[in-house]
Parts: C-alpha cells; sequence; structure tokens
C-alpha cells in the first residue's frame, strides 16, 4: 500500500517504537491520528511534525468509550483533510513483571495480570475492532484492491518469555495467535495483518530496567550484541505496510537472540 497520502492511526505513538513508527511514515508523507495517554507527549509531537498532517487524542487503550472517542475524531479528521485511512499501527503496551509465586510464597495479584492483558490484547483488539466498520468500506487501490493494513505488536516474549514474564508472555502470545485468524478474517476485504515481535529494543518499557538486567540480556543476544533501535522496527513496520505480500506473518526481530530460561 502507498503510505503518502493516507491516515494511519498509532496507538502508544508518542514515545517509544510508536514514535519513532510515525516519524518514519511520515516522511513517506503520512497524516498521523495519535493515540496516547500522555496528554502533554501527544500535543507536544503534534507540534513538533509538519503542521496539518497529525491529530492527537487521548486515549487509554483498555477503556472501550475512550477508543470510541478517538475513533470519531479521527474519522471526522479523515472527512476534513479528505486523506482516506491506510491502517492501524497498535503500539501501545505495558508491562507489570511479576513472578505467580514470589520468593515469600504469595501468589501475584491477578489485577496486574488484567492490567497487562487488558492493554496489551483486549486494547489492541479493541482499537482495531472499532475502526474496521470504516475501513472495510474505503474504496479499494491498487492492482490487488488493497483496502487498509493492521499492524500489531507482540514480542520475543510470546516465544521464549523468562519468570516474571507471565503475564507480559500471555498477552504477547495472543497478538502472535491471533494473527492468522485476523488475517482471514479480513482477507475478503482486502485488508493485510502483520504481527512484528520485536526482542530487546530501546523504548519507555526497557528504560525501567536496572542496568544488571539489561547487560544479562545483551549477554544471550547473538548479532548485533545491544538492543534493538527503534528507527529499525519503524522500518519494518513501513515495510510491512508498501509490502503487499506481507500478510498473515509475525516477523521475529531479534537480531537472533533467544532468551534462556535463566540469566
Amino acid at each position: 500500500m502507498k503510505i503518502e497520502g493516507r491516515t494511519f492511526v498509532v496507538s502508544g505513538g508518542a514515545s517509544g517504537l510508536g514514535l519513532a513508527t510515525i516519524h518514519n511514515i511520515i516522511s513517506a508523507g503520512a497524516y498521523i491520528s495519535i493515540l496516547d495517554i500522555s496528554t502533554s507527549a501527544g500535543h507536544s509531537l503534534v507540534a513538533s511534525l509538519p503542521p496539518n498532517r497529525s491529530i492527537f487524542f487521548q486515549v487509554d487503550v483498555s477503556d472501550t468509550d475512550s477508543i470510541a472517542q478517538a475513533v470519531k475524531g479521527t474519522l471526522s479528521w479523515v472527512k476534513e483533510t479528505g486523506k482516506e485511512m491506510g491502517g492501524v499501527i497498535a503500539a501501545a503496551g505495558v508491562s507489570t513483571p511479576a513472578k505467580i509465586v514470589d520468593r515469600h510464597g504469595d501468589m501475584f495479584d491477578l489485577k496486574g495480570f488484567d492490567f497487562v492483558m487488558g492493554t496489551n490484547v483486549r486494547g489492541s483488539i479493541d482499537l482495531v475492532r472499532q475502526f474496521l466498520p470504516h475501513m472495510v468500506k474505503v474504496e479499494p487501490v491498487g492492482e490487488d484492491g488493497e483496502r487498509g493494513v493492521i499492524v500489531l505488536v507482540s514480542s520475543s516474549a510470546a516465544f521464549d518469555g523468562q519468570p516474571g514474564q507471565v503475564s507480559y508472555a500471555a498477552s504477547k502470545g495472543a497478538i502472535a495467535s491471533l494473527t492468522l485468524p485476523l488475517t482471514r478474517d479480513l482477507a475478503r476485504y482486502g485488508i493485510r495483518v502483520i504481527t512484528i515481535a520485536p526482542s530487546l529494543f530501546d523504548s519507555g518499557m526497557t528504560a525501567l530496567m536496572s542496568d544488571k538486567v539489561r547487560a544479562s540480556l545483551t549477554r544471550v543476544m547473538e548479532f548485533p550484541l545491544r538492543p534493538g533501535k527503534p528507527e529499525e522496527f519503524a522500518r519494518v513496520v513501513r515495510e510491512g505496510v508498501e509490502n503487499s505480500m506481507l500478510n498473515g506473518t509475525v516477523i521475529r526481530l531479534d537480531g537472533g537472540m533467544r532468551m534462556p530460561s535463566k540469566m
């Protein structure tokens, strides 16, 4: 799909991987609807981007009504600009590390599990779900009659999660698993679905890691021996949007990294 002149929705767009993605695709001529929970970061981002090419909505993706307001505002903006929807990039995500039973023999709190699943899984699907009634009616373009692209974000934790990642691994495994059935549901409408599963990348989430944890993770990398850069993630998103043969797949973006059971 051609990026220029199309509108893309990016959740979690005011920081990390979402932010890098916005900078990449806006340079290709995209219009961006930025969804993020941080109002200050969202408005600052809009002010830094080319004039009239982006709009911001304060959104908690775990809240259906919050998403609904952003959908309504985005579609109104699309009508105003005349730049039709091109896709949804669901990059919002959270993690609350906790072993299911801690060193004191206490079980973890299900509120943390629900928070992670509600944001990473329910939030991603709810976001996609609410934009689809519009996207399936978009005028198809190109020789393949394509209408749009959905980009989801999984993680290497979906395949080799670490101790303390029951919640996070479960959420990212769910995203990986639903990629193909979602692809099959949407194929008849000319809407593609791809999922990217990054390993350790520089982001707001990984910035919370201690130096010790980061060093231990770096030691189990193959090549290159460093965290991924958000810009490298963004390039894969762009290829996913532009390359129509990328569909129904989970792309591991990890430099060959496979997490061991113990660091």
